[in-house]
């Protein structure tokens, strides 16, 4: 079983390095989603590469992945490291900067987390393909560790700490040669809180794939998402309450237990499934349900290019990849009677799928290594800009 949407497509063939030792970094594998997709394709550019992480759950990624050389971190070594990793945030510094790269020529990160602030070389080219800076210690702290959650003084403890982690991966940020962002939105953050510019890569959509079915859509709606504070799923759930419509939700994570505990009998979690069956879901949705700020958001894209509308927040990736009226509806706020309203109104009206996959096309898996392979044969040469 793969994790939603953790179909990659066979290609990409490998660069040639002349003689360079290149080194991948990942923050963790533990599961095949967007980040992992992107890794995928950098495994197949540099099949000889060292692969760092600071966990590795085996099996948890693609075939193409788990045949590299895979150096883990001393978190591999903590009490049950791939349940309990994400607890161990504060060793993370400590962690990422213990792997040895002095033999590295060419550095490729990919990041949200801690990945982009390994130590390289001073003869190193680092190129960072960086999804967000990290969300929990920057602009997303009260989704993860607001008093809601730990409590007033679990909270503020937590801060504490936060502040000290963000002022790191500020401080950290000039490790990085080159800058890759996900998405414009991420581009932004990345000026805000490194003060580095970045290139824009949006990631691949394996839109060979994720193609229309036939027949009309059916009565339900769709979340395809790590189930985690910032995603806010729980706006979805209490949305299709109040439309009156089936949801179904594809994805696992911390946060299930308590999404379970407010959701009705009209919603169905679906776990981990296989990407045939996340295809046939997303054929026949009504539409899929984004109410989190994505940074880019790569379940929306699947969707549309599946020929079925999207119902978005209108912020972050979302913003830059569903048209309004044309693939779907954005919608201003976080709000449930905003999404039911919204959710109601995508039902009522007609979409072509086939347009929907023609846009869709645009975020496609061969536009993305077209581009990554350019970046990345720059900073072979030494021609990349800074």
């Amino acid at each position: 079983m793969a994790d939603a949407g953790g179909h990659v497509a066979a290609g990409a063939a490998p660069l040639d390095t002349g003689g360079r030792r290149v080194v991948l970094v990942h923050d963790w594998l533990t599961g095949m989603r967007g980040g992992e997709k992107v890794l995928d394709t950098l495994c197949r550019f540099f099949p000889g590469a060292d692969l760092l992480t600071l966990v590795h759950a085996r099996g948890a990624v693609s075939p193409t992945i788990e045949a590299r050389r895979i150096r883990t971190s001393i978190v591999q070594r903590l009490p049950q490291p791939i349940r309990w990793y994400r607890y161990y945030l504060p060793v993370f510094p400590m962690a990422i900067e213990g792997f040895d790269l002095d033999d590295a020529d060419l550095i490729v990160s990919t990041s949200h987390c801690a990945a982009k602030a390994v130590v390289p070389t001073g003869r190193a080219v680092h190129v960072c393909y960086c999804h967000s800076p990290m969300r929990y210690a920057w602009d997303q702290f009260e989704a993860y560790f607001g008093p809601d959650r730990l409590g007033r003084a679990g909270s503020a403890a937590a801060r504490l700490a936060l502040a000290w982690l963000a002022r790191w991966d500020r401080d950290t940020a000039g490790r990085v040669t080159h800058f890759v962002a996900n998405s414009r939105f991420v581009a932004r953050r990345i000026v805000r809180y490194y003060n580095r510019r970045a290139s824009v890569l949006y990631p691949p959509v394996d839109t060979r794939y994720f193609t229309p079915g036939d027949g009309p859509p059916y009565p339900y709606f769709l979340v395809v998402s790590a189930l985690v504070p910032y995603k806010r799923v729980d706006v979805a759930i209490a949305a299709a309450r109040r439309a009156g419509v089936p949801l179904r939700i594809v994805g696992t994570g911390p946060d299930r237990a308590r999404l379970e505990a407010i959701a009705g009998p009209d919603v169905e979690f679906l776990g981990a499934i296989d990407v045939a069956e996340l295809r046939e879901l997303y054929r026949h949705a009504t539409a899929l349900v984004l109410p989190g700020e994505e940074d880019f958001g790569i379940a929306p894209v699947e969707a549309m290019a599946c020929g079925r509308p999207v119902v978005a927040l209108g912020r972050g990736g979302a913003a830059e990849t569903v048209v309004p009226g044309q693939t779907g509806l954005l919608v201003e706020a976080p709000d449930p009677d905003a999404f039911a309203e919204a959710m109601l109104a995508v039902g009522r009206q007609d979409f072509d799928p086939h347009a929907l996959s023609a846009h869709a096309a645009r975020f496609s898996t061969d536009r993305f290594e077209a581009g990554l392979r350019t970046i990345l044969t720059e900073a072979l040469s030494g021609t990349l800009p800074c």
